[in-house]
């Protein structure tokens, strides 16, 4: 199965890309879309069609987005959210399922800890992707997200494995 993570920002979207096998996974690619100065209009767009180059070229089977979080800045959290939008709008018209996580979920997924900090994150990656060149912590935390994405993959696989061994 190969994953795209996405992790959601207007100025930098950061992307990575695995391909998992059973409980192994492997780097693929990664990198970080970054949007034109200028009008919020155009600088979505930019975002739009980087990204969708990127699923274009490496046709990843599945997305997994970071979920949104609300700071004390209204609009800097609405324009994070228009940003989200078009992660989640990419991969859904390419047909692809889609999972949405929590940072503190990916984070616990990832480093064991939910309150886990960006060196620690980017770390562990590295950890599980020997070799891996990540091209910034926007990538690092695109790939962290395909890693939780895949860990929670393997263990719904593992539960309708299990449920269909229990009904036979």
């Amino acid at each position: 199965m190969r994953v795209i993570g996405i992790d959601p920002g207007l100025r930098n979207l950061g992307w990575g890309v695995i391909d998992t096998d059973g409980t192994r996974m492997s780097h693929v690619a990664n990198g970080i879309c970054h949007s034109r100065t200028g009008e919020l209009a155009a600088r979505l767009l930019s975002l739009y069609d980087q990204l969708s180059d990127v699923l274009t070229e490496f046709a990843p089977d599945t997305a997994a987005v970071e979920q949104t979080f609300v700071n004390k800045d209204a609009v800097a959290t609405l324009k994070l959210g228009q940003a989200r939008g078009i992660a989640l709008l990419v991969p859904a018209k390419a047909g692809l399922p889609i999972g949405e996580y929590a940072p503190n979920a990916v984070k616990k997924a990832v480093v064991g800890v939910g309150h886990a900090d960006k060196v620690q994150v980017e770390h562990m990656v590295k950890m599980q992707l020997p070799g891996v060149k990540i091209t910034g912590a926007d990538a690092a935390d695109a790939l962290a997200i395909a890693i939780c994405h895949a860990f929670h993959a393997q263990n719904a696989g593992r539960l309708d494995a299990a449920l269909r061994k229990a009904s036979a």
